[in-house]
């Protein structure tokens, strides 16, 4: 299984009031997003797993390649592509072997050694960051920016994905760093509609990688 580069979309049952998992990943769908993340914070037990699911079999019915967040039993149970872990879940070397060798294992790491560090744990990609402030996640970790990104970038042996803070007015000057994919959530939904902010997006993203 192969990472799509660009956009990776992000879903979260927190973020969009009066908006399940399921119709985020349906307009998400629409809109023509390649690679997506399902995060679902707000919910445990069935009620957690039946939205992931459902979220899930929407975006892979599309042709979307999808990762859960953290729960490797219902990317496993749901027929996901792969899981992103972070520190407190579960580590990436038992993820693998839970998930296989066809899977995607992501892992949040905050620099160049622990991006070496996930590739020796068998990790697919790293998510690195965060390059900017965010305000949709508590992140206690230092802010990079962008020229301390292209430095991480260039020490890591996996593909990254640049989290945090990223949107429409950065995507293009993040991508010059030389990252594989920008994760976005919050600028997803701002401004004109989605398929627009989609491929205004990716173009933003494939503009910066023409510049690098």
């Amino acid at each position: 299984m192969t990472l799509p580069r660009g956009l990776y979309a992000l879903l979260d049952d927190g973020f969009c009031p009066g908006m399940s998992l399921a119709e985020q990943a349906r307009q998400l769908a629409a809109a023509g997003v390649r690679v997506a993340q399902v995060r679902c914070k707000g919910s445990t037990g069935r009620q957690g797993w039946e939205a992931v699911r459902d979220a899930v079999r929407i975006l892979r019915d599309a042709g979307v390649v999808v990762l859960v967040n953290d729960r490797v039993d219902w990317a496993l149970l749901s027929g996901a592509d792969g899981v992103h872990v972070g520190d407190e879940d579960l580590p990436p070397r038992e993820a693998r072997e839970l998930l296989g060798p066809d899977r995607l294992v992501g892992v949040t790491v905050r620099n160049a050694a622990g991006a070496r560090e996930a590739a020796a744990a068998g990790a697919s990609y790293v998510g690195l960051g965060p390059v900017f402030a965010t305000r949709t996640k508590m992140v206690a970790a230092p802010v990079l920016g962008p020229e301390r990104l292209r430095a991480e970038v260039g020490g890591s042996p996996l593909p990254v994905v640049a989290i945090g803070g990223i949107g429409l007015a950065t995507v293009t000057e993040v991508a010059r760093t030389g990252v594989h994919g920008v994760a976005v959530l919050s600028d997803l939904w701002a401004g004109e509609e989605l398929p627009a902010r989609v491929q205004a997006l990716q173009q933003g993203f494939l503009l910066g990688e023409t510049r690098s």
